[in-house]
């Protein structure tokens, strides 16, 4: 019972954090007839800093430590987010063979990797974390209570589609 109350809390926190669309339509269904998010400059410089604040939010309640962003972290996951872009395709390996940790080597990275999670949407970061949370696997790389860093970026084509990567190490 208590995950449940958990997990309903987590949701409620994280659809109040996204970002709102002026002038949102509503379907006939009540709920909001999605559009396609665009990352703008400013947008750009809070999405960082953003899902950090909401990862370790969720990793407090089930008592994990707090993650710290890592530049070279977020280096490794924005290739990987171009790169996959560029495969058209949303898989864990590059299009030169890398896996996730031969990218955070590259980048600089010299802890542990922990996890990748990756994702193909027109989804804004905060419904792309909460897409992870309701996955056992990648819910387990955000919350493993032995990361210790944090890296995400994002690749945004001109058709508006985003293509999410995280990383998480320790």
């Amino acid at each position: 019972m208590k995950r449940i109350i958990l997990s309903l809390a987590v949701g409620a926190t994280l659809a109040g954090c996204a970002p709102r669309t002026p002038g949102a339509q509503i379907g006939a269904d009540g709920a909001a007839i999605p559009v396609a998010y665009t990352i703008g400059a400013a947008e750009a410089e809070a999405i960082p800093g953003r899902v950090a604040q909401q990862v370790n939010l969720l990793r407090q309640g089930s008592n994990a430590p707090p993650l710290t962003l890592d530049p070279a972290l977020n280096a490794a996951a924005a290739a990987h987010s171009r790169d996959m872009a560029a495969q058209n395709r949303a898989w864990h390996f590059g299009s030169d063979g890398s896996s996730p940790l031969d990218r955070a080597q590259r980048a600089g990275f010299s802890g542990e990797l922990v996890g990748e999670n990756i994702s193909e949407s027109y989804e804004n970061d905060i419904a792309t974390l909460q897409a992870w949370m309701e996955t056992r696997d990648t819910r387990d790389v955000i919350m493993d209570p032995n990361a210790k860093s944090l890296g995400v970026a994002w690749y945004q084509e001109p058709s508006k589609k985003i293509w999410w990567t995280l990383l998480t190490g320790k």
